[in-house]
């Protein structure tokens, strides 16, 4: 499996601390079935996205992950006005391995009104953008007709592998299998920041998929999707435009 959205770099945000710590967490996707994981440090208010720090700790964490798994390096991009501006201008800076998808964090309490438009603005410098953990985010989780209309436009959505297991409530648990059934969901990511109660596995929400949506769905979320991200390929068109219907 490959997990596209976890905080495994040490140092950098409210994720690992330690390389010690990057590396049991490491250990753990890896005995878990994880073979790819990206980091993705914060780019927000809180935690500057120092890019020098960053590709130091990159390296160090790929070094000692040598034998583990493969370690690629990204961004849980906040959706701020300053972000969006440098993304504009640097479309690749924060992106998967360098590429094209953007993993991309909304406010919790909140969607800016022009929302919409920036994530469009995102696209015509070549970013598709992903946007994290919609189920858990208050405001998304009512809006499933917003979300419905950003796929359509061209945006992804990625779910918190633990959502599916209860981990943030009944709310997240029953807003990711609302957007599985209607057909949103484009990739499942471990969102980790440590090794015990936010860990680094996806086998779990694996297992969930494949008992109630089939082998299909759970090889296409866990797999196939987030190794075309990592690569830096387009989704097929019936990926990014699925048949849905909208329902609040």
């Amino acid at each position: 499996m490959i997990d596209i959205h976890s905080h495994i770099l040490p140092g950098v945000d409210d994720g690992a601390q330690s390389l010690e710590e990057s590396v049991a967490m490491l250990r753990i996707a890896a005995q878990h079935g994880t073979t790819d994981i990206v980091a993705t440090p914060h780019s927000n208010s809180q935690f500057r996205y120092n890019l020098q720090v960053i590709q130091d700790r990159f390296r160090a964490l790929s070094a000692a992950a040598e034998g583990l798994l493969q370690v690629h390096l990204g961004c849980d991009f906040h959706l701020s006005y300053e972000n969006v501006q440098d993304a504009l201008e640097n479309p690749t800076r924060y992106t998967i391995n360098n590429l094209a998808y953007l993993m991309v964090e909304l406010p919790d309490l909140f969607i800016p009104d022009p929302a919409a438009d920036v994530l469009k603005r995102l696209r015509t410098v070549g970013i598709i953008p992903v946007i994290t953990h919609p189920e858990r985010n208050v405001v998304l989780a009512g809006k499933l007709d917003t979300l419905g209309q950003w796929v359509k436009d061209g945006c992804l959505m990625q779910i918190t592998a633990q959502s599916l297991l209860g981990r943030f409530g009944p709310e997240a648990e029953q807003c990711a299998g609302a957007l599985l059934r209607q057909d949103l969901v484009h990739f499942i990511a471990s969102d980790a920041h440590d090794c015990e109660d936010r860990p680094p596995r996806l086998d779990l929400a694996y297992r969930h998929v494949t008992e109630r949506y089939g082998a299909e769905r759970a090889e296409r979320l866990c797999k196939i999707n987030p190794g075309r991200a990592v690569a830096g390929e387009l989704l097929p068109v019936q990926e990014v435009q699925p048949w849905y219907r909208f329902w609040k």
